[in-house]
């Protein structure tokens, strides 16, 4: 479960959203009297009330980005003493703009949050933005630390309750800053944020009409054991370091990884109407990496030997145990698998969390599937959303297909099975979409891909007006920049053959 890749501009682009209210303007006096507020049946405490003039916003946002002037009330709810005597409570963070357009949204966190991060998805548009650490404050801020799973009700409030008690907690301090009804309510995050953004909608259906989840961490023991798949199937044929361990990065040569991303090109690439580095139509990648396998006279620096070949076949084949059973969904071949942005690629070992052994495959079976953890945080079983799709709630899923933390595949599967449960697929493309970007890594990043995107807009134009995301425009900021319409799976952009293959208006979707 990592920490979430800066993706926060890909959900928070500056294409304007029209205000659904008339603009509420309480100011600094208002924000003040927040801090002695008194609300029945919250616990607050270590409560400040700041009030932030306009101005540039901070990393990860570009800091062209002009943020309004507005009140940041910050707190702990449920104060408590845990176990070892640690200190534990819910922090939450709200934003709340001098100029308010209605809405209310959660930015969802990330890792295994612990981190207090600052409300700003949607702040600029007018949104009142609620943020929490998730039950617990990691040490040194540090948002990979699991210390706090000691603790049952510090695992409970991670798992699910934060998102509930915040959320109740954000309504009832909008509704005493503004004196006014929220209009329309959402949650936006990845990672670990797509995964609060999906119980969301699963747990909490009458919340929110509408929810963005990318790359979400559905399962994230699984998720651990599936990159450790990868890297024990790499580290079969991985040179060994001075202890004699294996060095994963190095299982495959630098001029032998670039070989396999243009064995990818070369098999897949075209199949979307253009060759261009992304692998738009995955459904009709055939690549093998048996096809790069090479001796006598064809032998180049290149080549795969025929046990490296074998080994990346079963990494990406997904990890399974001695009966066959298929533990995690398998990884994409996408030219992204060997990127050394943001995470890293496959390729390269990706991201392994695990406190298990990358050469003991048996060990890592066993390891996620005896994992207490893992049925309280999972997201992953829960399909029956009669509830949320009845009230016309609207969920949007995108996903990297280079992710080397959390699988698209899986997210592909889940989806599959939402519509076996929800009246067909049909049905469910009425309430949800699942984008699948190529050459995206987790929650963003990748030297080619196109994964500057607005889910935001998406997501607020479905719920309000009824426009359902037939296609989201997203572009590639870096040279050669370029747009390409994502498309709603199945479907896939493709190239209708004429005029510039840089501009989206010449890529229509088009079903496998």
């Amino acid at each position: 479960m990592n920490k979430a890749h800066p993706l926060i501009a890909i959900v928070i682009a500056l294409a304007a959203v029209p205000a659904s209210a008339q603009p509420a303007t309480p100011g600094a006096a208002e924000c003040a009297a927040l801090q002695t507020m008194q609300l029945p049946g919250f616990v607050l405490s270590e409560v400040s009330a700041q009030w932030i003039a306009a101005g540039p916003a901070k990393p990860p946002l570009p800091p062209t980005l002009v943020l309004p002037a507005r009140c940041r009330l910050q707190g702990t709810l449920d104060r408590r003493k845990g176990a070892g005597g640690q200190p534990y409570g819910i922090g939450f963070a709200v934003a709340l703009p001098e100029v308010w357009n209605g809405r209310f949204l959660f930015q969802g966190g990330g890792g295994f949050n612990g981190v207090l991060g600052e409300p700003m998805q949607g702040l600029a548009r007018g949104f009142a933005v609620v943020t929490t650490d998730a039950g617990h404050r990691s040490p040194n801020g540090n948002a990979l630390d699991t210390q706090f799973l000691s603790d049952q009700q510090a695992t409970i409030d991670f798992a699910y309750r934060a998102v509930e008690r915040v959320t109740a907690l954000a309504r009832a301090v909008i509704a005493r800053h503004y004196t006014q009804p929220i209009s329309h309510s959402y949650y936006v995050g990845c990672s670990t944020g797509g995964r609060e953004a999906m119980l969301a909608a699963q747990r909490f259906p009458m919340e929110f009409d509408g929810v963005v989840a990318g790359a979400p961490a559905m399962r994230s023991y699984y998720a651990v054991l599936g990159v450790d798949w990868v890297n024990v199937q790499l580290n079969r044929v991985a040179p060994k370091d001075a202890k004699g361990q294996p060095v994963t990065r190095d299982a495959l040569s630098s001029t032998q990884k670039q070989a396999v991303i243009e064995g990818i090109r070369k098999s897949c690439d075209a199949n979307d109407g253009v060759r261009d580095g992304l692998v738009f139509n995955i459904s009709a990648c055939t690549f093998n990496p048996k096809a790069l396998v090479c001796s006598g006279k064809n032998k180049g620096a290149g080549c795969l030997t025929a046990a490296q070949a074998a080994a990346l076949e079963r990494a990406f084949a997904g990890p399974r145990t001695d009966e066959g059973r298929q533990v995690y969904a398998p990884f994409a071949f996408d030219t992204g698998i060997a990127d050394t942005q943001g995470l890293g690629g496959l390729l390269n070992g990706g991201f392994n969390g695990s406190t298990i052994s990358t050469t003991d495959l048996k060990a890592a079976v066993r390891w996620a599937d005896t994992n207490q953890a893992n049925g309280i945080t999972d997201t992953a079983g829960w399909t029956n959303m009669t509830t949320f799709a009845d009230r016309g709630g609207k969920m949007i899923l995108y996903h990297g297909l280079s992710d080397s933390t959390f699988s698209a595949l899986d997210t592909v599967d889940y989806y599959k099975r939402l519509g076996e449960a929800n009246g067909g697929a049909d049905a469910v493309r009425r309430w949800s979409r699942l984008f699948l970007v190529p050459g995206m890594g987790h929650c963003g990043g990748g030297s080619l891909t196109t994964d500057s995107f607005d889910a935001l807009t998406a997501i607020v134009d479905w719920v309000e007006r009824d426009t359902p995301p037939d296609a989201v425009v997203a572009t590639r900021t870096a040279e050669p920049k370029l747009t390409r319409p994502l498309c709603p799976y199945p479907k896939y952009a493709r190239y209708s053959g004429r005029g510039d293959p840089n501009d989206v208006a010449n890529f229509a979707c088009s079903t496998p």
